[in-house]
């Protein structure tokens, strides 16, 4: 592709991007505002958003890109990052909408009235955060370096300073908006290109992917490690949606329970027509550009199958548009993990809840939190040795799912959880979780301690929630006294309060 219609796309992306969060700009005024929206956003706007921010790097390039590589078993991936939304309606959406909270760690004050815990969580929402990050800056760095030959460093901070412009200026307003316009950009970017790589295809007589048996079935590996990787990579990804601190945040955005079941409804929906596509690139991809996988690129088979199929005027106008979608899964991503960030640090600048006097104070906190949160993710992406865009973001999901995941279930479920507990629960499944990317990408080890680290959702998340039961059964006289009141609160649907009302 000519390097003229990638900067172009890029811009008109770019461009895009800050108009629309000049608009939030507008109409963000309050701390509600730039916070959680001021809890107005209907459902179809939010699950727009949701899959916005959703559907990141991972989802744009690295489903397509294992697929290319693998096969049919890295179908888990998509399967289970939309399988996630299922567990959080069940066990999640609803009550933690009707908690009031901001922010994950002010629901676990809330709950556990213990300051000790909110800091903890705290901690482990940056820590999710910056992990995530790191592999949407560095995928905006690859794409516009394979689309306009550009340093690899000009995607990432260019994709850096958007973010932190769009979340300063208008919080939580001004993403939301971003993110509901960028999911159905992103939708398009890939439709309409493989309505015509499809038709391509089909002139060619449809020729058979070139790969392997085991390449084509579902469950090509039957041996201990290859079952191991299968389990624990459905673990992370069912598990971690809901302790993903960016989703769990827009259902405050939602006005009451009742509008945060029909948003994650329509989010599976969004979230399945999706992942369709990227399936799609993946096995095309094995036909026509499958030395990508012997160059070490297969992420980037999204943005090159325009070019190698249909080659031309056509083939460069369908490859910007998919580069611009790509662009679009990082702003969006980006946007939504940096506003989680600047959340919980603004809210630790500006003091907890019960002490805030002048809101002003909190949104500059807030932008303060934004600014710096993104200085470790984009020195990480900008220094570190690049990994697969789809295997880093699982480590993100394998951190949530050991900690925040306990903690939501439990919390809401459980009136025995204690505070000790639940700090020894994210301590440890955090600890466990945590250990394994610095292995994998420092040391590489080899063998079953390789497989352990490369994908410890299957060992870490029981010990999270196992640390959270025990320890929580040892101190079970220090359950706060204001646990009845408060899973009243998760579980009692807004009607009854209207008809209490009246």
């Amino acid at each position: 592709m000519s390097p003229t219609y990638g900067i172009v796309a890029v811009a008109l992306v770019a461009l895009a991007t800050l108009a629309i969060g000049a608009f939030g700009l507008r109409v963000s005024r309050t701390t509600s505002d730039f916070y959680v929206a001021s809890r107005s956003v209907s459902p179809l706007w939010n699950s727009s958003a949701i899959g916005g921010e959703y559907l990141s790097a991972a989802s744009f390039l690295g489903v397509a890109g294992l697929v290319l590589a693998y096969g049919a078993d890295m179908l888990w991936y998509p399967i289970g990052w939309t399988t996630g939304y299922l567990m959080l309606l069940v066990f999640v959406a609803a009550p933690l909408r009707r908690s009031g909270a901001y922010t994950i760690p002010d629901f676990a004050q809330v709950r556990l009235q213990s300051l000790r815990v909110r800091q903890v969580a705290s901690i482990l929402v940056v820590a999710i955060g910056w992990l995530y990050l790191m592999p949407q800056f560095q995928g905006a760095g690859l794409t516009l370096r394979t689309v306009t030959g550009a340093p690899t460093w000009v995607g990432t901070v260019l994709v850096a300073v958007i973010v932190v412009i769009n979340v300063v200026s208008g919080g939580m307003r001004s993403i939301t908006f971003v993110q509901a316009f960028q999911y159905w950009l992103k939708l398009t970017a890939l439709l309409i290109p493989v309505f015509f790589l499809a038709l391509a295809w089909t002139r060619d007589g449809r020729p058979r992917p070139v790969a392997p048996e085991a390449w084509f079935s579902p469950f090509g590996g039957t041996d201990g490690p290859d079952l191991y990787l299968t389990y624990s990579v459905m673990v992370a990804t069912f598990l971690g949606t809901m302790g993903l601190p960016h989703v769990v945040v827009r259902f405050y955005t939602n006005p009451d329970g009742r509008a945060a079941r029909r948003t994650t409804l329509l989010v599976l929906a969004l979230l399945g027509t999706f992942y369709l596509l990227p399936t799609i690139y993946g096995v095309l991809g094995r036909i026509y550009a499958g030395d990508l996988v012997a160059a070490g690129r297969a992420d980037t088979v999204v943005l090159e199958l325009p070019g190698r199929m249909l080659g031309g005027g056509a083939g460069e106008l369908l490859a910007a548009l998919v580069t611009a979608g790509a662009f679009a899964a990082f702003l969006s991503t980006s946007s939504g993990l940096t506003m989680s960030i600047a959340g919980v640090v603004g809210q630790g600048l500006a003091g907890t809840p019960a002490t805030r006097r002048h809101p002003i104070s909190t949104i500059t906190a807030l932008r303060f939190g934004a600014t710096g949160g993104v200085m470790v993710p984009l020195a990480l992406a900008l220094s570190a040795e690049r990994i697969s865009v789809a295997n880093s973001v699982t480590f993100a999901f394998a951190l949530a799912a050991s900690t925040f995941c306990p903690l939501l279930v439990l919390g809401i479920w459980w009136r025995g959880l204690t505070a000790a507990g639940a700090v020894a629960g994210m301590i440890g499944g955090g600890i466990c979780a945590g250990v394994a990317p610095v292995l994998t990408i420092a040391w590489g080890p080899g063998g079953w301690l390789g497989l352990l680290m490369s994908q410890p959702a299957a060992w870490s998340v029981p010990v999270g929630f196992g640390l959270m039961t025990v320890v929580s059964l040892l101190t079970r006289s220090t359950v706060p006294g204001t646990v009845a009141r408060a899973m009243v609160a998760l579980h009692t649907p807004e009607l009854v309060d209207v008809d209490r009302r009246t």
